[in-house]
């Protein structure tokens, strides 16, 4: 549904919380689908909801009452599939893997080349091959310097 509406779904989370229950569905603008290049408006937030409600009201997949929340992945968007890793070489990100490589199990660098299921994270001058399948939870880590002066992120 989401590919269909120009968008691609980035993360999903079922999670009680004070409130009670919410699903919360984070989007993004396919690739190419981005107008003037413009990250997730809030109007596409409102009409993905819409969407996503209607569906959820007809197929009833979720057994209890909740809260519908849709947004955009952030500036600190998780990567979850290799296409995310591919599409961000160049940024600086945060990974946590399930299984410990080369003695470790945290890596906090700047992507520097991914193909396949595998990517290379640069952290402090020294490479590490890694395989999505083994990550845990990896994010970007913004630039605040530049998101506070608004320019650009280097890539």
């Amino acid at each position: 549904m989401a590919t269909n509406a120009g968008y691609e779904l980035v993360d999903l989370t079922f999670i009680r919380e004070r409130v009670g229950w919410v699903v919360r569905v984070f989007i993004d603008h396919l690739e190419g689908h981005a107008p003037d290049g413009v990250g997730v408006s809030f109007s596409d937030c409102e009409e993905m909801s819409r969407d996503l409600s209607a569906v959820l009201d007809v197929e009833d997949p979720v057994p209890c009452a909740f809260t519908l929340e849709v947004s955009s992945p952030g500036l600190d968007r998780p990567l979850r599939t290799p296409e995310h890793f591919s599409r961000y070489v160049g940024q600086k990100a945060k990974v946590r893997l399930e299984r410990g490589s080369d003695g470790r199990r945290n890596f906090h660098g700047t992507l520097v080349a991914a193909s396949g299921d595998r990517f290379t994270i640069d952290v402090d001058g020294r490479e590490f091959e890694l395989s999505v399948s083994n990550v845990a939870t990896a994010r970007l880590v913004p630039d605040w310097d530049a998101v506070m002066s608004n320019k650009p992120a280097p890539n």
